[in-house]
């Protein structure tokens, strides 16, 4: 998934990985519709090389997508496409796809997000698309496709679906289904829908009186060599597990096609086998000139209600190829090799436990169901499905596709088996024994053919993987063994690697196969170990180094080792030894830094012979921490104040003086101390004498004159200030002040606010309008040729209010889109033309290319259409009635009048024409066709005639009416259609389209 790779024929090795994911966007879509993670994200499920293209779909989060690119570089695209109807949506459904020759594509998946519209679909090449039935259990019930092959003139579908068929209960059919690759599709009946689609039952049981059937089909291979047809059959999966493997002759499908069909004439009826009417269509068409010209030759009632044969498609042998119980297979293929006198299919069946069968595919009974081998690719203990294999026959290989990778295997491994006996038993249709290179080969690589021999008679004896496991071990014997120069002796056993032998790629044994012991061993010294450090660093030392007697040690009885098994040796006989490095004595302490309050003094010492001494030269310490004596000053006395006077006179004065205070060495550096203050009472009778200045004195003049009590009083109000706010309700202010009179010589203050508040403004704020948020572009008005969308905006972020300005600007945008040309290269169809005189209208195109190229203006010019004669619409009543309608002077009497006049006239002309029909219908078994989409169901009455008079009013959906993309919608014969109920009558001219009393099964005649 999000990726696709290309890898290497040779050894499967990377060139080019390219990203092919979803984008945030569409993921974000698809969770938000409730898919998980997991599930929104691209699964490629489409991938064809034709040509030097590679055409490729993937899920894209539930929004499929298709590209066609390069061969030989995938990141390059040359084209990108709708994916809908050509891959699923969902990544859990099955589909398949194959591109023709022509270049059109032929799809069979689900082409809806809900999953309940499957159908087979053809799009791209120069052919209109067409599917099969929409929402119609009986064309297609809940399929799971499994391939799709183009052969010859048809293109066929292998698939399982719930049997429409099978009355009792629910079960499953295999089938395989065929179209005509040259159907355009019906007229009127079965438009965009094919009209060549049949299907057919493949049978794979063991027979017997209650046959066993494999009803669920798994893969297909096609042999197009043998026009044969291999395919995987299992039981259901919740049944007990069986495969088998049947083979199915392309003759043996076409017979099952040209044989009778099985019809169900209502719901209630039985399936009962029905004539073919055309035992051996070969996509045979009409060639007259008339307007159904190119169509093919099956009656359109036919095909729309013909298509499940009776017979089923039986396989090349009564029971299967293979059958084994317990196990399901997944997958197949088949690769044809030359043996020795004759040809033989080798069959590779993948299974869902991961292993890869090879079988013979034979009519001789004593070869069915023999297996060669059974391939183990996975580690043990895992399993996993095998998901798709894949034989390329020039290279002789078999690719085997897994959850997390691609394994490469060869088909002819002939150089496993050793010996003559191995080769010939092995059954291998690839290998022979060569008797002149005495090795087991393939036919290719043999000297001679007369000298290369195969024995393929029977089953292999052993034809599944087997692992080796080694045998018992021998009983202990004497045995030599060689030490260099000397030998000695020991007790030895083996074992064998043949209970049993790995065969058909199994695991050889693991383990040892010999086992020796007492052994008589002499003893050798083991290499001398590396020198030991000096002892000392400088001057004359010493060094060792040692061995030991265990190279090998000795054993029972072996000598031991000669020499010592330690040395040793003078070191640093030339590396005197430096003159010591060391600290001389302190010196003494010098003098404090202070006199008192702490400080510091310092001593100093020297390195001798060098200057690396640990430690530090300078040593410090404290010294004089005693206090410093404290100094005190005092300012001098300020003047006195006074600072209470009595009404009397009499008053009260003081005076300050500061007294500063230091504790430093220093004694300038002072700082402030506590302040004194000295009062004193100055009586105003001059009992005592206080000298004041002359500032005092004005003071005492003043008080003594002023003595009269004054209560303050409330000036005027001020002007009010200007409000707080401009809306939506503020306030204002005024204030005034106790200053009319202000208070004196001990008056009472003012009584009351000196500030008074009051509401203002309390209309609502005006609102400038501002612009929403664009809405997203709509969808492009063409989708080629140039088109326009746009985007919207409203003035409500917000809306303008009170009388404020409105959003400036557009409120509509627009733009082109879609300015690519369009590639059908064709003007829009004219009006259709009045009839003429042969009951024929027309209308016409032109090519608006000057040089078309092959995809452009690719289809007719002029469209011819008989004339709708004899057409009875059914009138809808009218919705509504406009009021203000003119009745041109009719009254209620008259409309009365009329309305009761024309329900007479209608009754005795609907009584006529009863009459003369009950006539006719006595005189003439010609039947009418009806034009609905679908057919109108006659009501029969047991074998009898039926009765034309009543008809079911049909709808006309013609609006997409199946599902099938706009952008392959192509005009290749396109009808007027409308949207009414109607049931419409045709006269005979069209006799192309008559019922003919012979093809239905529904009714009987006697000849007379």
């Amino acid at each position: 998934r999000n990726y696709l790779f290309r890898l290497s024929l040779h050894n499967v090795s990377l060139i080019q990985a390219t990203a092919w994911g979803s984008d945030e966007d569409t993921r974000r879509s698809c969770q938000s519709k409730g898919k998980t993670e997991e599930e929104c994200q691209n699964y490629v499920r489409v991938l064809i090389v034709y040509g030097k293209k590679v055409f490729t779909c993937g899920t894209n989060a539930f929004s499929p997508v298709c590209s066609s690119r390069q061969v030989g570089n995938l990141s390059k695209i040359i084209d990108r496409i709708n994916g809908v109807a050509r891959c699923p949506y969902d990544p859990r459904h099955n589909s398949t796809a194959v591109i023709t020759s022509r270049g059109e594509l032929y799809a069979a998946t689900v082409i809806d997000f809900s999953g309940r519209d499957p159908a087979i679909y053809r799009s791209l090449g120069n052919v209109p698309p067409l599917r099969t039935a929409q929402y119609n259990s009986k064309w297609l019930n809940e399929p799971n496709f499994i391939a799709a092959y183009d052969i010859g003139l048809f293109t066929y579908f292998f698939f399982r679906e719930n049997a429409v068929e099978h009355d009792c209960g629910k079960t499953v059919y295999s089938r395989v289904a065929r179209v005509c690759k040259n159907d355009i599709g019906g007229r009127f009946l079965l438009e965009d829908t094919w009209t060549t689609f049949m299907k057919a039952r493949l049978n794979c049981s063991r027979a017997g009186e209650i046959p066993f059937y494999y009803n669920e089909l798994q893969s297909t291979f096609y042999l197009p060599e043998q026009d044969l047809i291999y395919g995987v059959f299992t039981t259901n999966v919740n049944s007990i597990a069986a495969s088998a493997v049947c083979a199915f002759n392309l003759s043996a499908i076409t017979q099952a096609f040209n044989g009778p069909f099985r019809y169900q004439e209502n719901p209630r009826s039985a399936w009962l086998p029905t004539l073919n009417p055309i035992p051996n269509f070969q996509c045979g068409t009409l060639n007259d000139d008339s307007p159904n010209e190119n169509l093919t030759e099956r009656v359109l009632q036919d095909a729309q209600r013909l298509f499940l044969m009776n017979d089923v498609v039986q396989p090349v042998t009564v029971d299967p190829y293979v059958t084994q119980d317990s196990i399901r297979f997944s997958k197949l293929v088949v690769d044809i090799v030359q043996g020795k006198d004759t040809l033989y299919h080798v069959m590779y069946i993948g299974t869902e436990y991961g292993t890869i069968l090879k079988a013979l595919s034979t009519t001789n009974r004593s070869l069915r169901s023999c297996y060669l081998e059974e391939m183990q690719i996975l580690p043990d203990g895992q399993q996993e499905a095998i998901k798709s294999l894949q034989i390329l026959h020039s290279d002789r290989s078999l690719f085997v596709g897994l959850n997390n990778g691609v394994l490469k295997i060869p088909l002819e491994r002939c150089s496993m088996y050793r010996t003559e006996g191995e080769c010939l038993e092995a059954r291998d249709p690839y290998c022979g024994w060569d008797s002149k290179q005495k090795r087991c080969t393939t036919i290719e690589d043999s000297s001679n053919m007369s000298l290369w021999t195969q024995n393929i008679t029977e089953c292999p004896v052993k034809n599944l993987t087997t692992n080796g496991r080694l045998g018992p071990w021998s009983p202990w014997q004497l045995c030599e063994h060689s030490d260099g120069d000397s030998t000695g002796s020991c007790m030895c056993r083996s074992r064998s690697c043949d209970s049993p032998r790995p065969r058909c790629g199994g695991r050889s044994c693991e383990g040892a196969r010999i086992e020796v012991a007492n052994c008589s061993r002499n003893g050798a010294w083991t290499p001398w170990s590396s020198w030991a450090p000096c002892s000392t660093s400088c001057g004359i030392g010493f060094q060792v180094r040692q061995r030991s007697c265990s190279n090998p040690s000795p054993r029972y009885g072996g000598r031991v080792c000669v020499g010592q098994s330690r040395e040793e040796r003078f070191c640093n006989e030339n590396s005197p030894c430096p003159l010591p490095i060391f600290w001389s004595s302190w010196g003494p302490w010098n003098k404090c830094s202070v006199n008192c309050g702490g400080g510091i003094h310092s001593r100093q010492r020297s390195c001798e012979n060098g200057n690396t001494c640990p430690g530090c030269a300078v040593e410090y310490k404290t010294c004089n921490p005693e206090s410093c004596p404290e100094v005190r000053r005092n300012t001098p006395w300020t003047p006195w104040m006074p600072v209470n006077i009595t009404q009397s006179g009499a008053r009260q004065e003081q005076r300050f003086r500061y007294t500063c205070r230091a504790q430093l060495s220093d004694p300038h550096e002072l700082q402030f101390g506590r302040k004194k203050t000295e009062s004193r009472f100055c009586p105003n009778d001059g009992s005592a004498v206080c000298d004041t200045d002359s500032l005092v004195d004005d003071l005492l003049k003043t008080g003594k004159t002023s003595a009269r009590i004054i209560n303050g009083g409330w000036s005027f109000w001020g002007a009010w200030s200007s409000c707080s706010r401009d809306c939506e309700l503020g306030f204002r202010i005024r204030k005034r002040t106790c200053t009319n009179p202000e208070p004196k010589n001990g008056g009472l203050p003012c009584v009351g606010s000196a500030m008074e508040y009051q509401d203002c403004n309390p209309h609502p704020c005006p609102v400038k309008g501002s612009w929403s948020c664009w809405t997203p572009w709509s969808h492009c008005s063409a989708t080629c040729g140039g088109g326009h969308y746009q985007r919207t905006r409203t003035c409500t972020n917000p809306a303008p209010s009170s009388g404020e300005d409105i959003c400036i600007g557009l409120h509509t945008e627009e733009a082109l889109c879609n300015t690519h040309p369009c590639q059908g290269g064709w003007s829009e169809w004219s009006e259709w033309s009045l009839c003429n005189e042969e009951g024929i209208q027309y209308r016409s195109r032109y090519c608006e290319v000057h040089s078309p190229d092959s995809s452009q203006c690719v289809g007719n010019s002029t469209q011819y259409q008989d004339c709708l004669y004899n057409e009875i619409p059914v009138i809808l009543p009218a919705s509504s009635i406009d009021e203000s309608t003119n009745c041109g002077g009719f009254s209620l009497i008259h409309l009365i009048a009329t309305g009761v006049s024309c329900f007479f006239g209608s009754s005795l002309l609907t009584f006529v024409i009863y009459v003369y029909c009950q006539r006719c219908q006595r005189q003439s078994q010609e039947s009418t066709v009806i034009h609905p989409t679908t057919p109108n169901h006659l009501h029969y009455k047991g074998n009898t005639t039926p009765k034309n008079e009543k008809y079911t009013p049909m709808e006309f959906k013609t609006l997409n009416k199946n599902n099938l993309i706009p952008d392959d919608r192509t005009n290749f014969y396109p009808l007027q259609q409308t949207n009414v109920y109607t049931t419409t009558y045709y006269p005979s001219t069209l006799n192309k389209y008559d019922y003919r009393p012979e093809a239905s099964p529904g009714r009987t005649f006697t000849n007379s």
